[in-house]
């Protein structure tokens, strides 16, 4: 069977993943979760994927859920080693993978957080402000650690194009001006990075797919199912 990656708009994270199946040529299907439809959150077959209800979530070609975007994209990386999406554990460039992969993983996006809380709000609530103040400080700390991590690279990992890492910053610093926690333009080799990646096709393939529009693939996209023609795993 194909992979299947299920994805949530807007905005998600899962916007990495979709990214990297584009960029490794693998047999791919989607499938669409609205994030601000609790139906479409709680559908029983997305559930039995994940009962977290949470995106990314993968049905690998082997019929096995896999969860979380860190998990999703190594996978991703280790079946299409050729593709320079990943490197081969104990060498120095995994090294360097899985430490800035981490990072965006668990600092970077848990910045966003406080932000995403405050925006949850009741218009009367005064830790509103508080979270939004919290956003900035985490938000402008992470954007300058990665300004240090890229200063003399062209991408955050490899030398020569883009990994895995490259696609998650991708779907998590996009969240930074719209929320209005930061300017790029004050982190130039970030918005260097981020302005080649958004010429990349496999990058504009996923941005089309969120939002909706014709979407020509690349790779090895095979179209999207519906949540409810989903192969369940056994079990």
């Amino acid at each position: 069977m194909e992979t299947t990656l299920i994805y949530s708009v807007p905005f998600g994270c899962s916007f990495a993943a979709i990214a990297a199946l584009e960029w490794s040529g693998l047999p791919y299907r989607l499938a669409r979760v609205e994030a601000r439809d609790p139906a479409s959150k709680q559908h029983p077959a997305f559930l039995a994927i994940n009962p977290l209800g949470q995106t990314p979530a993968l049905l690998t070609h082997a019929g096995v859920p896999l969860l979380e975007s860190m998990a999703i994209l190594l996978h991703i990386a280790a079946r299409t080693p050729h593709t320079g999406l990943g490197f081969a554990q104990g060498t120095p460039q995994y090294d360097r993978l899985n430490s800035v992969l981490s990072f965006l993983h668990t600092t970077f996006h848990a910045a966003f957080m406080p932000a995403f809380q405050a925006s949850r709000a009741a218009p009367d609530d005064a830790r509103a402000a508080v979270w939004r103040e919290m956003a900035v400080e985490k938000v402008n700390k992470s954007l300058a650690h990665l300004e240090r991590l890229l200063a003399g690279r062209a991408w955050l990992v490899s030398d020569n194009a883009p990994t895995i890492a490259d696609a998650y910053l991708a779907a998590t610093a996009r969240w930074a001006e719209p929320l209005q926690l930061a300017s790029l333009a004050d982190y130039p080799h970030v918005a260097r990075l981020l302005a080649a990646l958004e010429q990349d096709p496999g990058i504009r393939f996923a941005h089309a797919i969120e939002a909706g529009l014709p979407a020509a693939s690349q790779g090895g996209f095979l179209g999207h199912v519906a949540l409810d023609q989903l192969a369940l795993p056994a079990g």
